[in-house]
């Protein structure tokens, strides 16, 4: 089995938190392709969230694993509710910090 570099990991996590933001912004992603038939299902937004948190968490778990330094990629509260592993309420709104300074993903 070939060594996971920090940069290929950091860039799965990269790929992941992005993955995870369109989701939140309610965007295309894997999900969409994988099971066109959900969108008409009024829990089809969740389970897509749900989707991309958990494969966050997964690449996250893996980084800590590794002990490569994931946070960097994250702003502190997202870090916090990435570490507390449970996608709340509080994350779906709060991940932007302030309706000011969001920054979606395109």
């Amino acid at each position: 089995m070939a060594n996971l570099s920090a940069e290929y990991l950091l860039t799965k996590l990269s790929d992941a938190k992005n993955h995870f933001e369109r989701a939140l912004d309610c965007k295309h992603t894997e999900f969409d392709d994988l099971y066109p038939y959900m969108i008409e299902h009024p829990q089809f937004f969740w389970y897509k969230r749900y989707v991309a948190w958990s494969e966050l968490l997964t690449v996250v778990k893996l980084s800590e694993e590794l002990e490569i330094d994931w946070k960097g990629q994250f702003t502190e509260k997202q870090s916090e509710y990435v570490t507390s592993r449970v996608m709340s309420s509080r994350v779906l709104d709060e991940w932007y910090e302030t309706n000011d300074s969001k920054e979606h993903v395109s």
